[in-house]
């Protein structure tokens, strides 16, 4: 079982929010997951990245791997804090 930190998708058309989760590679986009990460608000100015790192470190050092948008995220939120 691959595990992956990605994301998934909230919010009503056209007002899309994000939740980063820790899931299953196989499992579709909105289904099951693990455990919660971060939250990603796209239409805020600038967009609102927050991700709780002791979570994300715990899931790193279990073995998931992040996709590429999660790891911009990652990189945009800590440039930011």
């Amino acid at each position: 079982m691959a595990v992956r930190i990605r994301l998934t998708r909230l919010g009503r058309k056209k007002k899309a929010y994000y939740r980063i989760i820790v899931a299953d590679s196989e499992s579709k986009r909105d289904g099951k997951f693990l455990d919660i990460v971060g939250t990603y608000d796209p239409l805020k100015d600038p967009a609102a990245i927050t991700i709780d790192q002791g979570k994300l470190q715990e899931w790193l050092g279990k073995g998931a791997q992040p996709t590429t948008t999660v790891k911009s995220l990652i990189s945009k939120a800590a440039v930011s804090e």
